[in-house]
């Protein structure tokens, strides 16, 4: 029996005035729901808000990626760099938020590795019911706005069900979405909204995968 292939799409680091809305618009024509994670500090600025409110009312999820995404929180010793990074983010981000309280941590370039999480940013999650997203495909679009196309779509070749990081920000690489979205659909892959086990080892705060060489010791 053969598995379909699948797809869960994520946006990082927006809104991005005169981005995002070409994402939506995007997705939109497609029927297309994703989820974006959210810098804290990115959504006071003007007219942020009411972009993320649009994505919410479209149907994406929205969730946390850090207040500042400055800081690796296996990198720091300072026991209140969760709460001033998960928390003060989440607060940020009322009524927004869904109730699973979806986090992404920074990743330092899409790095899965022991400085990603630390034990004290580990308790918060459990402590606070977060849900812990993580990923198993970056395609580094940030860094090259039309060669990431193939490399996504080799990723999502290759395995069964792929966590896709893309960023909704002014690289110049979203002016290829609309292309990408067509070329996975025409590949048979289905593009779902809901996120895989294994990118996903901690649910509304229950630990229910593997966090090896995820966190500092």
């Amino acid at each position: 029996m053969t598995v379909s292939r699948r797809l869960s799409l994520t946006f990082d680091n927006g809104p991005t005035p005169g981005v995002t809305e070409h994402v939506l618009a995007e997705l939109a024509a497609r029927a297309v729901l994703a989820t974006f994670f959210v810098v804290g500090r990115d959504l006071e600025r003007d007219g942020s808000r009411e972009l993320v409110q649009r994505a919410k009312d479209a149907g994406h999820r929205i969730g946390n990626h850090t207040m500042t995404h400055s800081i690796q929180f296996g990198t720091s010793d300072d026991p209140g760099l969760p709460d001033a990074e998960i928390t003060a983010a989440q607060v940020v981000l009322g009524d927004l938020a869904e109730d699973d309280r979806l986090f992404r941590p920074w990743g330092g370039g899409g790095v899965l590795g022991p400085n990603l999480l630390s034990p004290a940013a580990v308790d918060l999650l459990e402590r606070d019911g977060y849900t812990l997203v993580l990923w198993n495909g970056v395609p580094r679009d940030w860094e090259d706005a039309t060669g990431w196309v193939d490399r996504a779509l080799a990723d999502i070749e290759s395995q069964d069900w792929t966590v896709l990081v893309l960023h909704d920000i002014q690289s110049g690489a979203m002016a290829q979405l609309g292309q990408f979205l067509d070329r996975v659909i025409e590949s048979g892959v289905e593009i779902v909204q809901d996120l895989p086990d294994a990118c996903v080892p901690i649910r509304r705060g229950k630990l229910v995968g593997s966090l090896d060489d995820l966190v500092t010791r």
